[in-house]
């Protein structure tokens, strides 16, 4: 695919394989509302951004990218080939699903709602029920979706995928998105104390 200003050549990144270390994002920011949800429950001091933040990266890069990629490229593939076609219409709804739920948390995150009872009461049920379908979402698209798409797309098509997938990423992102993405992840974990892996080892 060519070489980054810096003379590296560029990963050349299969188009579900794409999709799964994407999904590798979504998972985190799920332990990121699930850590939010926790210091609630143990009534610590949360400020709202500990949800907007992250429910701002699910939108920018779940929804309006991600999401868009497989309902545009992928999805469509099994639908003209009349292959789980139950899945993937599912797996729409719950993509339609997701976006009102986003909806309710980026409205309830904000200073003027967050500080009222109703409000953080609707943005808990909301990012409860996000991680709750997102998991096996993701889950089933890892396992039984991604991994029947080899089977039914030729591999010179798998690879274009791929790569208009990078342009798309770069056109939304600049250069490198997902590692920007994975970065400001990370500073949100940092923020709350959950970034080392090792603290999720059990004793």
């Amino acid at each position: 695919m060519g070489e980054d200003k810096k003379g590296a050549p560029e990963e050349d990144v299969a188009a579900a394989e794409d999709l799964m270390r994407e999904h590798g994002v979504l998972n985190r920011i799920l332990l990121i509302y699930e850590e939010g949800l926790r210091r609630l429950r143990a009534k610590e001091d949360v400020p709202p951004d500990v949800f907007q933040k992250p429910a701002l990266l699910v939108r920018k890069f779940v929804e309006d990218y991600h999401e868009k990629l497989e309902e545009n490229f992928i999805f469509p593939e099994f639908e003209k080939r009349k292959k789980l076609v139950d899945l993937v219409q599912v797996l729409r709804e719950q993509h339609q699903a997701g976006r009102r739920v986003t909806d309710v948390i980026l409205r309830n995150a904000v200073a003027d709602h967050f500080g009222k009872e109703d409000a953080r009461k609707d943005l808990v049920t909301a990012c409860q029920a996000f991680i709750r379908m997102y998991r096996p979402h993701e889950a089933r698209e890892d396992t039984v979706l991604f991994p029947a798409l080899h089977k039914i797309v030729p591999a010179k098509h798998l690879k274009d995928l791929g790569e208009q997938f990078e342009k798309e990423e770069d056109r939304l992102f600049g250069d490198e998105g997902f590692e920007k993405t994975v970065d400001q992840v990370a500073a949100i974990e940092k923020q709350l104390g959950i970034y080392d892996l090792a603290r999720f080892t059990p004793k």
